[in-house]
Protein backbone atom coordinates (compact mmCIF):
# COMPACT_ATOMS: atom_id res chain seq x y z
CA UNK A 1 0.00 0.00 0.00
CA UNK A 2 1.88 3.63 -1.03
CA UNK A 3 2.17 6.16 1.41
CA UNK A 4 1.82 9.83 1.94
CA UNK A 5 2.11 12.55 3.88
CA UNK A 6 0.83 15.65 3.69
CA UNK A 7 1.79 19.07 5.70
CA UNK A 8 -1.16 21.27 6.22
CA UNK A 9 -4.08 18.68 6.06
CA UNK A 10 -6.82 20.01 8.38
CA UNK A 11 -8.57 22.36 6.21
CA UNK A 12 -8.67 23.74 2.68
CA UNK A 13 -6.63 21.70 -0.31
CA UNK A 14 -4.48 20.06 1.78
CA UNK A 15 -7.52 18.50 3.73
CA UNK A 16 -9.74 17.33 0.51
CA UNK A 17 -6.21 15.89 -0.61
CA UNK A 18 -6.00 13.88 1.78
CA UNK A 19 -9.43 12.38 1.12
CA UNK A 20 -8.99 11.79 -2.05
CA UNK A 21 -5.46 9.47 -1.36
CA UNK A 22 -7.66 7.96 1.25
CA UNK A 23 -10.63 7.12 -0.88
CA UNK A 24 -7.97 5.70 -3.14
CA UNK A 25 -6.61 3.13 -1.00
CA UNK A 26 -3.42 4.81 0.29
CA UNK A 27 -1.87 4.79 3.31
CA UNK A 28 -2.05 8.48 4.66
CA UNK A 29 -0.73 10.63 6.73
CA UNK A 30 -1.56 13.91 8.06
CA UNK A 31 -0.19 16.82 10.03
CA UNK A 32 -1.05 20.63 11.29
CA UNK A 33 -1.81 22.85 14.15
CA UNK A 34 -5.27 21.95 14.71
CA UNK A 35 -5.20 18.63 16.81
CA UNK A 36 -8.93 18.35 16.67
CA UNK A 37 -9.11 18.65 13.06
CA UNK A 38 -6.93 15.61 12.30
CA UNK A 39 -8.54 13.37 14.77
CA UNK A 40 -11.57 14.01 12.82
CA UNK A 41 -10.49 13.60 9.92
CA UNK A 42 -8.96 10.36 10.94
CA UNK A 43 -12.34 9.02 12.22
CA UNK A 44 -13.13 8.66 8.58
CA UNK A 45 -10.63 6.01 8.19
CA UNK A 46 -9.08 5.03 11.17
CA UNK A 47 -7.45 2.31 10.04
CA UNK A 48 -5.86 3.92 7.14
CA UNK A 49 -5.12 7.52 8.74
CA UNK A 50 -1.94 8.22 10.79
CA UNK A 51 -2.08 12.17 12.43
CA UNK A 52 0.50 13.91 13.84
CA UNK A 53 -0.35 17.65 15.57
CA UNK A 54 2.88 20.07 13.76
CA UNK A 55 3.67 23.59 13.53
CA UNK A 56 5.98 24.00 10.77
CA UNK A 57 7.71 27.32 12.38
CA UNK A 58 8.89 25.32 15.48
CA UNK A 59 12.50 23.29 15.22
CA UNK A 60 10.57 20.34 16.46
CA UNK A 61 8.51 20.29 13.12
CA UNK A 62 11.65 18.08 11.44
CA UNK A 63 11.20 15.25 14.78
CA UNK A 64 7.43 15.11 14.04
CA UNK A 65 7.50 14.53 10.97
CA UNK A 66 9.98 11.96 11.24
CA UNK A 67 7.15 10.15 13.82
CA UNK A 68 4.60 10.47 11.56
CA UNK A 69 6.91 8.87 9.20
CA UNK A 70 7.06 6.04 11.61
CA UNK A 71 3.25 5.60 12.64
CA UNK A 72 2.53 5.27 7.95
CA UNK A 73 5.38 2.61 8.53
CA UNK A 74 7.36 4.67 5.87
CA UNK A 75 7.18 7.89 3.23
CA UNK A 76 6.68 7.20 -0.37
CA UNK A 77 4.94 10.26 -1.31
CA UNK A 78 5.37 13.76 1.24
CA UNK A 79 2.96 16.97 0.13
CA UNK A 80 3.63 20.57 1.87
CA UNK A 81 0.41 22.60 1.49
CA UNK A 82 1.82 24.45 4.52
CA UNK A 83 1.68 28.39 4.18
CA UNK A 84 -0.14 31.86 5.06
CA UNK A 85 -0.58 35.01 2.84
CA UNK A 86 -2.15 38.10 3.90
CA UNK A 87 -2.60 41.45 1.92
CA UNK A 88 -0.33 43.88 3.27
CA UNK A 89 -0.36 47.43 1.34
CA UNK A 90 0.39 49.45 5.07
CA UNK A 91 3.59 46.81 5.04
CA UNK A 92 2.80 46.20 8.74
CA UNK A 93 6.28 44.52 9.52
CA UNK A 94 4.85 42.28 12.17
CA UNK A 95 2.60 40.57 8.85
CA UNK A 96 5.75 40.55 6.26
CA UNK A 97 7.88 38.77 9.31
CA UNK A 98 5.22 35.92 9.82
CA UNK A 99 4.81 35.41 6.54
CA UNK A 100 8.46 34.54 6.08
CA UNK A 101 8.73 32.63 8.77
CA UNK A 102 6.10 30.49 7.86
CA UNK A 103 6.64 30.39 4.04
CA UNK A 104 10.22 30.01 4.25
CA UNK A 105 11.82 29.33 7.13
CA UNK A 106 8.60 27.08 7.89
CA UNK A 107 9.20 25.67 4.41
CA UNK A 108 12.57 24.78 4.21
CA UNK A 109 12.25 22.84 7.40
CA UNK A 110 9.61 20.50 6.11
CA UNK A 111 11.32 20.20 2.69
CA UNK A 112 15.11 19.66 3.57
CA UNK A 113 13.83 16.94 5.64
CA UNK A 114 12.07 15.31 3.50
CA UNK A 115 14.55 15.31 0.79
CA UNK A 116 17.14 14.03 3.35
CA UNK A 117 14.36 10.60 4.23
CA UNK A 118 14.07 10.22 0.54
CA UNK A 119 17.80 10.73 -0.01
CA UNK A 120 18.38 7.76 2.39
CA UNK A 121 15.58 5.78 1.22
CA UNK A 122 16.36 5.82 -2.58
CA UNK A 123 14.24 7.69 -4.10
CA UNK A 124 10.50 9.32 -3.38
CA UNK A 125 8.60 11.98 -4.67
CA UNK A 126 8.78 15.51 -2.91
CA UNK A 127 5.61 17.76 -4.21
CA UNK A 128 5.16 21.30 -2.46
CA UNK A 129 1.83 23.75 -3.11
CA UNK A 130 3.70 26.70 -3.95
CA UNK A 131 1.59 29.28 -6.01
CA UNK A 132 1.30 31.44 -9.49
CA UNK A 133 2.23 34.60 -6.87
CA UNK A 134 5.59 34.00 -7.61
CA UNK A 135 5.58 34.63 -11.09
CA UNK A 136 5.18 38.24 -10.30
CA UNK A 137 6.15 40.89 -7.03
CA UNK A 138 2.29 41.50 -5.93
CA UNK A 139 2.59 45.10 -4.78
CA UNK A 140 -0.49 44.45 -2.36
CA UNK A 141 1.45 41.04 -0.79
CA UNK A 142 5.11 41.01 -0.85
CA UNK A 143 6.19 38.91 1.30
CA UNK A 144 3.67 36.43 -0.09
CA UNK A 145 4.86 36.75 -3.42
CA UNK A 146 8.73 36.90 -2.72
CA UNK A 147 8.25 34.00 -0.21
CA UNK A 148 6.20 32.14 -2.97
CA UNK A 149 8.95 32.53 -5.57
CA UNK A 150 11.88 31.52 -2.81
CA UNK A 151 9.56 28.10 -2.93
CA UNK A 152 9.81 28.11 -6.96
CA UNK A 153 12.99 28.55 -7.01
CA UNK A 154 13.90 26.15 -3.69
CA UNK A 155 12.23 23.18 -5.56
CA UNK A 156 14.41 24.05 -8.82
CA UNK A 157 17.48 24.20 -6.88
CA UNK A 158 16.78 20.64 -5.60
CA UNK A 159 15.80 19.22 -8.39
CA UNK A 160 18.86 19.87 -9.65
CA UNK A 161 21.07 18.26 -6.73
CA UNK A 162 19.22 15.02 -6.48
CA UNK A 163 20.80 14.59 -10.22
CA UNK A 164 23.62 16.10 -8.92
CA UNK A 165 23.70 13.32 -6.38
CA UNK A 166 21.96 10.90 -9.09
CA UNK A 167 19.01 10.48 -5.99
CA UNK A 168 15.65 9.86 -7.70
CA UNK A 169 13.46 11.99 -6.14
CA UNK A 170 10.84 13.28 -8.09
CA UNK A 171 9.82 16.84 -7.59
CA UNK A 172 6.25 18.82 -8.36
CA UNK A 173 5.75 22.36 -7.76
CA UNK A 174 1.79 23.10 -7.54
CA UNK A 175 0.88 26.66 -8.05
CA UNK A 176 -2.71 27.35 -8.07
CA UNK A 177 -4.21 30.44 -8.72
CA UNK A 178 -7.26 32.04 -6.69
CA UNK A 179 -8.75 29.09 -4.57
CA UNK A 180 -11.61 29.44 -2.06
CA UNK A 181 -9.98 29.04 1.25
CA UNK A 182 -10.03 30.78 4.69
CA UNK A 183 -7.36 33.27 3.50
CA UNK A 184 -9.86 34.48 0.93
CA UNK A 185 -13.04 35.97 1.04
CA UNK A 186 -15.00 35.13 -1.67
CA UNK A 187 -16.84 37.62 -2.91
CA UNK A 188 -13.84 40.02 -3.34
CA UNK A 189 -11.67 37.77 -5.97
CA UNK A 190 -12.20 36.92 -9.69
CA UNK A 191 -11.64 32.88 -10.87
CA UNK A 192 -12.27 31.14 -7.43
CA UNK A 193 -12.05 27.70 -7.63
CA UNK A 194 -13.06 25.51 -4.49
CA UNK A 195 -10.75 23.62 -2.88
CA UNK A 196 -12.32 20.11 -3.85
CA UNK A 197 -11.91 20.35 -7.59
CA UNK A 198 -8.07 21.94 -7.00
CA UNK A 199 -7.73 19.10 -5.05
CA UNK A 200 -8.46 16.72 -7.66
CA UNK A 201 -6.32 18.42 -10.48
CA UNK A 202 -3.55 17.94 -8.08
CA UNK A 203 -3.81 14.73 -7.68
CA UNK A 204 -3.78 13.70 -11.01
CA UNK A 205 -1.10 15.66 -11.49
CA UNK A 206 0.81 13.79 -9.20
CA UNK A 207 -0.08 10.59 -10.53
CA UNK A 208 1.13 11.53 -13.72
CA UNK A 209 4.59 12.98 -11.76
CA UNK A 210 4.72 16.09 -13.38
CA UNK A 211 7.24 18.29 -12.61
CA UNK A 212 5.22 20.97 -12.64
CA UNK A 213 1.49 21.90 -12.36
CA UNK A 214 -0.69 25.16 -12.96
CA UNK A 215 -4.06 24.87 -11.81
CA UNK A 216 -6.12 25.80 -13.63
CA UNK A 217 -6.07 26.44 -17.45
CA UNK A 218 -7.36 30.13 -17.01
CA UNK A 219 -4.36 30.84 -14.80
CA UNK A 220 -1.86 29.33 -17.25
CA UNK A 221 -3.09 31.49 -19.59
CA UNK A 222 -2.56 34.64 -17.14
CA UNK A 223 0.68 33.54 -15.88
CA UNK A 224 1.86 33.10 -20.01
CA UNK A 225 0.52 37.00 -20.10
CA UNK A 226 1.73 38.01 -16.73
CA UNK A 227 5.72 36.83 -18.10
CA UNK A 228 5.43 38.57 -21.15
CA UNK A 229 5.05 42.46 -19.20
CA UNK A 230 7.90 44.41 -19.18
CA UNK A 231 9.17 45.50 -15.46
CA UNK A 232 8.68 49.08 -15.75
CA UNK A 233 4.99 48.62 -17.00
CA UNK A 234 4.42 45.52 -14.14
CA UNK A 235 5.46 48.35 -11.08
CA UNK A 236 3.00 50.45 -13.03
CA UNK A 237 -0.26 48.48 -12.76
CA UNK A 238 -2.99 48.71 -10.15
CA UNK A 239 -3.28 45.13 -9.23
CA UNK A 240 -5.18 45.20 -6.07
CA UNK A 241 -6.12 41.20 -4.80
CA UNK A 242 -3.64 38.60 -3.57
CA UNK A 243 -3.34 35.04 -4.56
CA UNK A 244 -3.89 32.01 -2.96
Amino acid sequence: MKRIIIIGATSGIGEEVARIYTQQGWRVGIAGRRAERLEDLQKTAPHQIEVQPMDVTTEKATEELQLLIEKLGGMDLFLLSSGIGYQNTSLTPAIELSTVHTNVQGFTRLVTAAYHYFQQQGGGHLAVISSIAGTKGLGVAPAYSASKRFQNTYIDSLAQLSRMNKTPITFTDIRPGFVATALLKEERYPLLMKPQEVAAAIVKGLSRKKRRIVIDGRYKILVFFWRMIPQWLWERLPIHNGLT
